[in-house]
């Protein structure tokens, strides 16, 4: 923990030199663009000058043959044990990202996410859009889930936020990164979180395998019992074809390096 305490202190001193002030209030809706034959995804040229200004990722290196799967937990449906016994089985890392429901209502899940290696992220207390609520509402979102992880777990460390709903703005992005925060959007999602509308094994596993990528963030919701049946499945089709799994801490220092040398 201290080492990432450390990556991130270099890593947001570093992306302060390319951070502007922040004026613009237009609240963005997050969206990918899915490319053919598992291309890189890519996004709006808006939504890249601002991660880029306020040292947000959607994408990890897109040379590389590198997934980084976050998990949104909003309410547990019963899956994130066997998701969490699939990637313990696999030794593969990941990240979720927690709302203040998912800390009361599933404490043991979120004790064993640590326990297992994994990052836990903020999604928010009430999962409000952040950028249409104020600046002291905001920081009481962010402020909460922090304070009960750490009554929770011990761990004092919570540095990655995924946006509710997708939302944003250049004053929200600016705000989240001034409070140590690191927004993590995805170039890689599909329609898991319906529990009512889930499309079954073979349909599943055959939209995610269709839209991996290179450098891909994949965003999947832990409610999906498809997600948790194919999971494992996912994880060894991706290795057969040469993907290796990383964390967003790996990310993180990959980007920092970047950075860095543009320094130079």
């Amino acid at each position: 923990m201290i080492m990432r305490r450390l990556l991130f202190t270099i890593f947001l001193i570093c992306s302060l030199f390319f951070t502007g002030t922040a004026s613009a209030e237009e609240v963005y809706d997050w969206n990918f663009k899915p490319s053919q034959n598992n291309e890189p995804a890519d996004t709006e040229r808006t939504y890249k000058v601002l991660l880029d200004k306020y040292g947000g990722l959607f994408i990890g290196n897109t040379s590389k043959k590198e997934l980084y799967l976050t998990f949104d937990n909003g309410y547990e449906n019963g899956y994130t044990e066997k998701i969490l016994d699939v990637l313990q089985e696999k030794e593969v890392p990941a990240a979720f990202f927690v709302t203040g429901h998912y800390l009361k209502s599933a404490p043991k899940l979120v004790k064993r996410m640590v326990h297992d290696g994994h990052i836990v992220g903020n999604h928010s207390w009430h999962h409000p859009s952040l950028p249409e609520i104020s600046d002291e509402r905001l920081e009481e979102e962010l402020a909460k889930v922090k304070n009960e992880f750490k009554q929770l777990t011990g761990e004092e460390d919570m540095f990655y936020l995924r946006p509710p709903q997708g939302k944003f703005s250049e004053h929200s992005l600016a705000k989240t990164q001034d409070l140590g925060y690191v927004n993590v959007f995805w170039s890689f999602a599909y329609m898991d979180w319906d529990t009512d509308k889930q499309m079954g094994e073979k349909a599943a596993y055959e939209a995610i395998m269709g839209r991996i990528h290179p450098g891909a963030v994949m965003l999947l919701h832990s409610v999906s019992k498809d997600n948790a049946e194919v999971l494992g499945k996912v994880i060894e089709e991706c290795r057969k074809q040469g993907y290796t799994f990383k964390s967003l801490d790996e990310l993180i220092f990959e980007n920092w390096m970047s950075v860095g040398e543009e320094m130079v």
